[in-house]
C-alpha cells in the first residue's frame, strides 16, 4: 500500500470519527462563531437565526417555543477597561439587570438569582442567572455570560418561559458556559 493511499484512508477516518466525537460532547448543540466580532457558542438544535436592525448583534429563537431566544449584544468599553474593573459579578449582574433585563419604564423587574465568576484561559466570565417578571406577570429565567475583550463588552443572553425552565436548565446552562470571547 502506498503512503498516499494511507493517508488518504486515515484522512478519511478522521473526519469520520472525530465530529462524532464532538457530537457526542454537546449533543443537540450547534456551533456558531462570529470571527469578525470575535466571539462563538453553541445553540440548540432547532432554533434559527432572526435578522434584527439597531438590536443585539445576534439572535436566535426556538422554532416551535418562539419564546425561548438567545441573543448577543456587544457595547463599548472605556480603553484598557476590564471585566473586573466595571465590577464584581454581583455588581455587574445588578447594572445589567437595571440597564439591559428590566429597564426603567419597561414593566419588567428583574431579580439577580445568581452570580459567578469563571476564568476560561486568559478570559474571565461573569455567569448570572435571573428571575424575571414580565408586564403581563408572567415569569422568564434568563442565564447570561459576560465578558470584556479587544474594548467592547459582549453580553449572552438566554432565556425561556419559568414553566419550561426546569426541562432547559440543563441545556441552557451549557449554552452559556460555551460562549467565549477572543
Amino acid at each position: 500500500m502506498t503512503i498516499k493511499r494511507i493517508a488518504a484512508i486515515l484522512v478519511i477516518f478522521f473526519s469520520l470519527a472525530l465530529p462524532g466525537c464532538v457530537a457526542s460532547a454537546a449533543a443537540g448543540l450547534i456551533p456558531y462563531v462570529d470571527s469578525v466580532d470575535g466571539y462563538q457558542f453553541l445553540y440548540p438544535n432547532g432554533w434559527q437565526e432572526v435578522k434584527v436592525s439597531n438590536g443585539p448583534d445576534v439572535v436566535f429563537h426556538d422554532l416551535i417555543e418562539d419564546t425561548e431566544n438567545l441573543s448577543v449584544v456587544i457595547s463599548p468599553v472605556p480603553e484598557g477597561k476590564t471585566l473586573a474593573d466595571l465590577g464584581d459579578a454581583s455588581e455587574v449582574g445588578y447594572k445589567l439587570s437595571k440597564k439591559a433585563i428590566a429597564p426603567e419604564n419597561s414593566g419588567r423587574t428583574a431579580e439577580l438569582v445568581s452570580a459567578e465568576s469563571q476564568t476560561a484561559g486568559d478570559k474571565t466570565y461573569y455567569v448570572l442567572e435571573y428571575a424575571v417578571k414580565l408586564p403581563n406577570n408572567k415569569l422568564r429565567h434568563n442565564l447570561a455570560s459576560v465578558a470584556v475583550s479587544r474594548g467592547k463588552l459582549y453580553t449572552f443572553n438566554i432565556s425561556a418561559t419559568e414553566k419550561r425552565w426546569q426541562k432547559l436548565k440543563t441545556k441552557f446552562t451549557q449554552v452559556v458556559n460555551s460562549f467565549s470571547v477572543y
